[in-house]
């Protein structure tokens, strides 16, 4: 059996295909299940996100990944087929190794995933769907992901512009833990900055939208305060950083309104990230003593520096994870050899425990001892020696000098 990885990604697909192989939260435990019923070692993993929907699988035979997937999610092979990846032992392993770290994500090093793929397998042990070498392959990988974003520098650069807002704030605060954040806009994006904004410690966010409803809705995720846009300049003064993305036609933080706001905080500085197209806050704002203003335009050479960064250490990370990829290998081989030797500890013993038995009824029948050590050595000797004169005459006999010279090595003919 080979550890097979069956997949379908953002580079494979477009939307519409994922969702349609992408498994719900609460069906993926059941589906797990099922899955490894259908392979050959009863083990499997699934890592299903927005982005990829992977099976991880120990089986003799692939098709079976292929033909379940197939028929859980009631989808014909010729729709299918075409976006599917299908990767073998190493190759697999490798695979798995570089989605952890990231570096087979959309955004090269984004971190996110790692706590996906640990999800996944966490379900898969409470499914009970996988066994030791499995195991040892998932730990392995979580220890590579760690290796890779300790080693590089593939997750220390912002390469998103929410990132980069909150990266840029990190280096004029020195402590974000202590700011207050006004949001303005309530969508994707200010929704991402307000989760990088609370794992970086901050605690007194508010958020101001047109509609009060969608920001209360954001607001209960991160224990902030919703108000209307209207009501900005009534809070402007408490925030020592602002962050902007509606898709508002025109300004709505202006010159005026930020510079009364600077009064009203004895013009302690106040960092402004603009980063919606058109501009939320107007141009003006940069004039002001007080106020640092940054656009996107000056978030996305950030960017752009950080993704060479980026680029540089997956590298670096490209070969960790062919070196990690190639020992789990050897580990997996090792454990071939150990059943290998056990096996032929097992049988070898079984031929002398049968012999010694014999001569053990004999002598006790009268029979000369001298003899029967004798004929207890000739027969031991013989039968242990069967099977390697037999593949040593093969050998010979087809001229087969390789596996002659591995025959005599293994043997010890070569040895002093």
């Amino acid at each position: 059996m080979s550890l097979v990885a069956i997949g379908i990604n953002h580079k494979t697909a477009t939307v519409d295909i994922r969702e349609k192989v992408a498994f719900a939260p609460d069906k993926i435990h059941d589906a797990m299940k099922s899955l490894a019923a259908h392979s050959c070692s009863g083990e499997a993993v699934i890592i299903s996100t927005c982005n990829r929907t992977e099976l991880y699988s120990k089986t003799s035979n692939p098709r079976q990944l292929v033909d379940w997937l197939e028929k859980y999610h009631d989808l014909s092979h010729e729709e299918i087929a075409p976006c599917l990846y299908e990767l073998t032992d190493q190759a697999a392993v490798k695979h798995l190794m570089r989605v952890s770290a990231g570096l087979d994500s959309l955004v090269l090093g984004e971190p996110q995933i790692l706590g996906q793929v640990k999800l996944s397998f966490s379900q898969a042990r409470e499914a009970g769907t996988v066994a030791f070498s499995m195991d040892k392959l998932f730990q392995n990988t979580f220890s590579v992901a760690k290796k890779i974003r300790t080693e590089t520098d593939i997750g220390t650069s912002a390469v998103s512009v929410a990132f980069a807002a909150v990266s840029m704030a990190k280096h004029i605060f020195s402590a974000l833990s202590q700011t207050q954040v006004l949001l303005v806009g309530a969508g994707e994006t200010i929704e991402l900055v307000a989760k990088h904004l609370q794992d970086n410690g901050v605690k007194t966010m508010i958020v101001a939208n047109r509609t009060i409803h969608r920001a209360q809705a954001m607001c209960e995720q991160f224990d902030a305060k919703a108000i209307t846009l209207e009501q900005i300049p009534d809070f402007l003064a408490k925030a020592d950083i602002v962050i902007s993305s509606t898709a508002s036609p025109l300004p709505i933080l202006g010159k005026g309104m930020v510079e009364k706001a600077l009064k009203q905080r004895r013009h302690q500085p106040m960092l402004l990230v603009d980063i919606a197209v058109p501009r939320d806050i107007e141009a003006e704002v940069a004039e002001l003593d007080d106020a640092f203003l940054y656009t996107v335009d000056d978030l996305q050479s950030i960017i752009e520096q950080n993704m060479a960064s980026r680029r540089e250490a997956a590298e670096q990370a490209e070969l960790i994870a062919e070196d990690q990829s190639h020992q789990y290998m050897a580990w997996i081989r090792s454990l071939s050899s150990v059943d290998s030797i056990r096996e032929y500890r097992t049988k070898s013993m079984a031929v002398r425990d049968e012999l010694v038995e014999r001569t053990i009824n004999k002598l006790a029948q009268g029979g000369d001892s001298e003899a029967l050590i004798l004929e207890l050595a000739n027969k031991l000797t013989n039968r242990l020696i069967h099977a390697p004169t037999q593949a040593l005459t093969a050998a010979s006999r087809e001229g087969d000098l390789h596996s002659l010279e591995q025959l005599r090595n293994v043997l010890g003919l070569d040895k002093d």
